[in-house]
């Protein structure tokens, strides 16, 4: 993949993204762990993004899930860090402790080495949530390099997050 392609490819749904809450007068929050950030930068390079992008939590520890988003330990211990069930809570306390009315959640598997569980490197989980609705999760994997799956999946879920909020505000 031509990373100057990737990158203006991100860059045109980023900017899609931000137009379609600017018209919605909606705002956007995320939680990330194995993008660490990533989603936000992209989101941060578009023009007048800070009037709707209310700003991401980076939470690349089980610890600083359960601080900064409230997740139960407990639960990231029976389903695992990298899950259907702790996209969807990122999610959840991503929406709940900013106030948007929109939130995404990525979390992943980005490698070189595996975490001790069944995940298979490679696998990334993206949660989307909006106000007064419950949070779901899909499933996506990368067969990519670490860096180039952390940009895969930051793409997928603004992607995603995209679709979303084209969807509700038809």
């Amino acid at each position: 993949m031509d990373k100057q392609l990737a990158g203006e490819e991100i860059g045109g749904i980023a900017a899609l993204l931000i137009g379609t809450l600017k018209s919605n007068s909606k705002i956007l929050a995320a939680a990330e762990s194995c993008t660490a950030g990533l989603a936000a930068d992209l989101l941060a390079r578009v023009p007048g993004a800070s009037q709707v992008f209310w700003g991401s939590f980076v939470t690349y520890t089980i610890d600083a899930k359960a601080k900064m988003l409230g997740l139960d330990a407990g639960m990231i211990g029976r389903y695992g860090a990298v899950s259907r069930e702790t996209a969807c809570a990122m999610a959840k306390g991503a929406l709940l402790r900013s106030g948007a009315d929109y939130a995404f959640s990525i979390t992943g598997l980005a490698g070189p080495l595996g975490d001790g569980t069944p995940v298979k490197i490679g696998t990334v989980w993206i949660g989307l949530i909006s106000k007064g609705r419950e949070a779901a999760a899909k499933e996506f994997y990368f067969s990519l390099s670490r860096n180039e799956l952390r940009l895969s999946a930051a793409n997928k879920a603004l992607e995603e997050m995209l679709n979303l909020v084209l969807k509700e505000n038809r």
